[in-house]
């Protein structure tokens, strides 16, 4: 007997970061937590193999620091943009039983919709703090020679990537671990076909799904 599609409420907590060198390093210290919501639907190609699309809601960013907050001249920045999140990740898992481990991966193509940038700090000892709403560049992941709306701090509107996941599969549960790895360069006027890889999101985040 063919089995049926399934639908997957997710939630779950991001770590979230972005890629500070040209080799795509990331500075543990200024990872920052968000979280995610969505839906994922599943369709069974096999016992063992199935597509996994979906729609969530996401949040990404970073926190880089200047100086020494105890000193009288220290900057810090918080980036904390949402995306809404389309991915489709083809799943493997174990035989069926009651309890089957997973693990897949697959694209992502990520549309921003909102968030802020703060800044805090001090100069010489005076201090200061602001915070404002993204701006987004109109730019589309399918233009190469010119980007729609770059500008100093504004970022583009669109991140794409690949997912990579493992997990536990229960009857009406499913337990996962997922690490988004960005291809796209976010802030505007950047090339996004340099060989660095600067300046790319990353997300690490852990989930939980219910089964309908």
């Amino acid at each position: 007997m063919a089995q049926r599609p399934t639908a997957i409420i997710r939630a779950g907590v991001n770590n979230a970061n972005i890629t500070i060198t040209n080799d795509g390093d990331v500075d543990e210290n200024n990872s920052i937590t968000s979280f995610q919501a969505g839906v994922l639907a599943d369709f069974p190609l096999a016992d063992i193999l199935s597509l996994r699309p979906g729609i969530i809601f996401t949040g990404k960013g970073s926190k880089t620091q200047l100086g020494d907050p105890n000193g009288n001249t220290w900057r810090r920045a918080t980036t904390n943009p949402w995306y809404i999140e389309i991915p489709a990740t083809l799943i493997l898992r174990t035989p069926t039983g009651s309890t089957r481990f997973f693990a897949g991966a697959g694209p992502y193509l990520a549309i921003g919709v909102a968030g802020n940038n703060e800044v805090e700090g001090k100069f010489l000892g005076t201090p200061f703090r602001s915070e404002r709403a993204i701006e987004w560049s109109n730019d589309d992941p399918f233009t190469t020679n010119y980007e729609e709306g770059a500008g100093y701090g504004i970022m583009k509107r669109f991140d794409y990537g690949l997912n990579g996941t493992v997990g536990i599969e229960l009857t009406k549960a499913v337990l996962a671990v997922q690490y988004g790895y960005g291809l796209a360069k976010i802030q505007s006027g950047t090339n996004q076909q340099q060989v660095d890889d600067e300046n790319k999101h990353r997300v690490l985040s852990f989930t939980l799904g219910i089964k309908l």
